[in-house]
């Protein structure tokens, strides 16, 4: 069963809130709002992560087919799915993934231990999809284990919300990122701020690192201490959430670049690293 991940407010209330963490939990999030954060980008200052971060783009759309603007949750978490060529491309990702994965586990020079892949998903219908689709292919190798054995939904890996411009031609974005570069924070046409998303986003990653690490430490069998056990972590997603979310890992101190970053195309893998 497919979940909604749940939203951790501060650090005492995450450590007591892992203990409730259930295959069967269903927990939802809320996106934060257009306001500017006090906190822009939670990567900036952190030394490293313990996991291996990579961003998935989603599948060709119905929307990207009809070349429309489909952020608002109330349609794009049940409409807009994949077309035939999406669905190829995110099958095509995740048996190209569950070969390098195997591959690297196999390699006498890789001496990364990890525990398996953990998929979190946007929950809008074309991400959700893709991860689906994608992990499908994972299950198909018994070596490789996946977190809760499903996808993760995550509400804070949404598109952006593009606000007035929602549901019209596609090329208005770029009316929205020429005024990102000058001014992260806006909010003209009632979208949602770059640097909000930078902020929900990284957060994200911050707190999943936490949770993710509190539940892979192993007994090492030979010196009876702790092995740490790694993770390689599938954020599952959208063009601008994504590419917004690589600024963090480069630690960039807002968003204003994010569309100076290489493009990232339908059902494309990128490995994110900090900086």
């Amino acid at each position: 069963t497919m979940m909604l991940s749940f939203q951790l407010a501060n650090k005492h209330q995450r450590l007591s809130s892992l203990l409730l963490l259930l295959p069967t939990a269903a927990r939802a999030l809320s996106t934060t709002s257009s306001s500017s954060p006090t906190v822009i980008n939670h990567l900036l200052h952190r030394p490293h992560l313990t996991h291996s971060y990579y961003a998935l783009r989603h599948g060709q759309s119905l929307a990207n087919v009809a070349k429309i603007i489909s952020s608002d949750p109330q349609i794009s978490t049940v409409q807009h799915g994949l077309s035939e060529v999406g669905q190829e491309q995110a099958t095509l990702a995740g048996r190209t993934f569950a070969k390098q994965y195997l591959n690297d586990a196999s390699s006498s020079s890789k001496n990364d231990n990890y525990k398996g892949v953990a998929i979190f998903s946007s929950d809008f219908t074309r991400a959700r999809e893709t991860a689906t689709l994608f992990t499908q292919q994972l299950h198909n190798h018994q070596q490789i284990p996946i977190y809760n054995n499903d996808i993760v939904l995550e509400t804070r890996l949404r598109e952006r919300y593009f606000g007035e411009l929602n549901g019209g031609p596609d090329d208005q974005y770029q009316k929205v990122w020429d005024v990102d570069c000058k001014n992260p924070n806006h909010d003209e046409f009632g979208v949602e701020a770059a640097n909000c998303v930078l902020e929900r986003t990284t957060r994200l990653v911050t707190e999943l690192d936490e949770l993710l690490s509190f539940s892979t430490t192993a007994k090492s069998a030979s010196s009876g201490g702790e092995e740490e056990q790694k993770w390689k972590v599938i954020l599952v997603a959208h063009g601008d959430v994504l590419q917004i979310m690589q600024t963090g890992f480069l630690r960039h101190e807002d968003a204003a670049r994010h569309r100076s970053l290489e493009h990232l195309e339908t059902a494309t893998i990128r490995e994110l690293t900090l900086n």
